[in-house]
């Protein structure tokens, strides 16, 4: 039995706002590390800043020749990293709207980004079945790491506190690599895994797979935790993540729901129509007041 809404921990299911201007499909929304503002990233080519808590769009970005799939912000607000269909990576200021750099080595798709520690370097993976890193400092465009040892697309990049790159693949695992020590463990979850989170405390890794699950790892040791079901996940990659707390998971749906789990007890919380179509993406603010929801019907919502 669900919950009454907003129970467990306040949870954001009432609708705030519908950002619309995207023309098509959006794939990824995010926020900025203070939680401030919001990037989407379209499948029109564009990336959009907003102010989620006024519902206004403050700026648009136009450089990518396909589609967007992930952006990242500095945490000075003064850069963004973005990624998508035409191979490269982008770095802007964000001010201007002027392309800083592009960094150009994958073969196919850019699925997914992260800044390591430091904002030193960008680690991306794509559909070339690579994880590449790159030096933010140096003006050259190649990575200057590249880890191809995957036998499909890599869907989710993550960095934890300890310098660990962590990947997940459609080819059904979860890497782990310790760049200093030059080692890698391999988590091998039976089914595609299409999207991934890390929890705040920096234990447990959070796997969406196409099998219509999502497994909570022990980042550590790789042994499954926990597993949460309820949610249509059948053939498209969606965001999953944590709340700041890391005691509920959510993840949208193919049916355009997003639904919130109790992280131990397994059991659903929350279940909304957020959407009319897939729910691509979405990203919970750092205190878990605010949760942006994108989605193949062409808008951003916030919920609150």
């Amino acid at each position: 039995m669900l919950a009454p809404p907003g129970e467990k921990d306040g949870l954001p299911v009432n609708e705030a706002f519908t950002l619309r201007g995207h023309d098509g499909p959006v794939l990824g929304v995010r926020f900025n590390k203070a939680g401030t503002y919001c990037l989407s990233c379209g499948k029109d080519r564009a990336i959009k800043l907003w102010n989620p808590h006024k519902g206004n769009l403050i700026k648009t970005y136009n450089g990518h020749g396909y589609d967007v799939r992930d952006a990242v912000v500095s945490s000075d607000n003064s850069k963004f990293a973005s990624c998508g269909g035409d191979r490269q990576v982008f770095l802007w200021d964000v001010s201007t709207g002027r392309t800083i750099r592009k960094f150009r080595g994958h073969d196919g798709v850019v699925n997914s980004l992260c800044m390591g520690p430091g904002e030193e370097t960008l680690v991306t993976g794509g559909y070339d079945q690579a994880v590449r890193v790159w030096d933010m400092r140096s003006r050259s465009f190649d990575a200057i790491q590249t880890m191809k040892l995957f036998a499909d697309s890599v869907t989710t990049v993550a960095v934890s506190t300890r310098a660990e790159i962590i990947a997940s693949s459609v080819d059904g695992t979860v890497r782990r690599f310790d760049v200093r020590m030059g080692c890698m463990d391999v988590d091998r979850l039976g089914a595609p895994v299409t999207a991934m989170a890390l929890s705040h405390d920096g234990n447990c890794v959070l796997a969406s797979c196409l099998d219509g699950r999502m497994r909570l790892l022990d980042k550590a040791s790789g042994e499954l935790l926990a597993q949460y079901t309820g949610h249509k996940v059948e053939a498209a990659k969606m965001d999953c993540a944590l709340t700041p707390s890391d005691a509920c998971v959510l993840s949208g749906s193919e049916d355009g729901r997003v639904c919130y789990w109790d992280l131990v007890e397994e059991t659903m919380l929350e279940s909304f129509q957020a959407h009319k179509s897939y729910v691509c993406s979405l990203a919970m603010h750092p205190d878990g007041t605010l949760l942006l929801t994108s989605s193949t019907d062409g808008t951003v919502k916030v919920w609150q």
